[in-house]
């Protein structure tokens, strides 16, 4: 499996940068995402930018809540 970039089943760990706290989400379909239980669609905001992202990369992503501003820690399968 490559776990080089995030795409759908990977469970990425971020971290956001804007309240210096680490995150694990899983990418899935929009029929399964369960934020609860850490599993986000790659329809949403963060997903999108997410997906095909490498380990190490930096990003911004407009929320409706503002702009998070994340960073790609681990990548796994």
């Amino acid at each position: 499996m490559d776990t080089s970039k995030a795409y759908v089943l990977s469970t990425v760990t971020i971290h956001n940068k804007n309240v210096d706290k680490e995150m694990k989400y899983t990418l899935v379909s929009k029929d399964e995402a369960d934020f609860k239980q850490g599993k986000i669609s790659v329809d949403s905001p963060i997903g999108k930018a997410i997906l095909g992202r490498e380990v190490g990369e930096s990003f911004s992503v407009k929320v409706p809540a503002g702009k998070l501003e994340l960073e790609i820690l681990n990548i796994e399968r």
